[in-house]
């Protein structure tokens, strides 16, 4: 697609030395091909920012992949897919901090998206955050089971991945989606302050660390990501999003 966006859904500027990423497509913020390039895009953009905060939209930080696009071909589900893999883990491996203001719902890779990032701020509410694709007619795929298996508690990794549940805020606390929820009004400027106590960590440090603490969790996810695509299915449905 290129770099130039002439409706772009993505936005980005600072706060002092705080990069601020806003994905707002004036609907459900699904992820398709122009918002994971804009995203993508953007992070590059700001990788040498003192810290990184990704947020959504009012009510919704992301409803997942845009299945309009996934229930076309199983080649373009598992090009939109493979786009959206090189996404999570750019963000998963990002040498800066990334914080997740979580506006919202945030469903199947809308959860991925938190569960990539560092720290994780939600808006308290009546909001689902899940990954519930065993439930909409998809098996969760290989790189979501890693990533929840890294970040997701032990006590909720069945219900998480293979019952498909989603939880509210709170309960997505416990649960691992989360790390705290605040009122709506406050979620950015709460984000803002956890990004400022950790713009000193070094970039070169943390760009190490990141592989030694998290290199192996990539590294499963693209010996078997070829395989993974090939694999997926998506059973066509009404919904938009997923």
């Amino acid at each position: 697609m290129g770099d130039t966006f002439t409706n772009p859904q993505v936005t980005t500027h600072y706060e002092a030395d705080i990069a601020i990423i806003k994905f707002d497509d004036k609907k459900a913020n699904a992820l398709g091909h122009q918002p994971i390039d804009e995203l993508l895009k953007a992070f590059k953009s700001v990788e040498d920012a003192g810290a990184v905060i990704l947020i959504g939209r009012p009510e919704c930080f992301s409803a997942g992949f845009d299945l309009k696009i996934m229930q076309n071909s199983a080649e373009q589900a598992q090009s939109l897919l493979r786009k959206g893999v090189e996404l999570f883990l750019h963000m998963y491996l990002f040498p800066r901090p990334v914080i997740a203001a979580c506006t919202g719902h945030a469903i199947a890779a809308g959860a991925i998206l938190l569960l990539s990032s560092d720290i994780r701020i939600g808006s308290s509410g009546n909001y689902k955050i899940g990954l519930p694709e065993v439930n909409i007619g998809m098996a969760l795929p290989v790189f979501a089971t890693e990533l929840a298996r890294e970040r997701i508690s032990k006590r909720h990794y069945t219900r998480v991945t293979s019952l498909g549940e989603n939880y509210n805020p709170k309960e997505a606390c416990d649960v691992g989606f989360l790390d705290e929820i605040v009122d709506p009004s406050i979620v950015l400027e709460t984000s803002i302050e956890k990004a400022n106590n950790l713009t000193s960590i070094g970039k070169p440090q943390l760009a190490r660390t990141r592989i030694s603490a998290r290199g192996p969790v990539v590294e499963i996810i693209r010996q078997n990501l070829d395989d993974d695509l090939k694999r997926f299915s998506v059973i066509k449905s009404e919904t938009s999003s997923g």
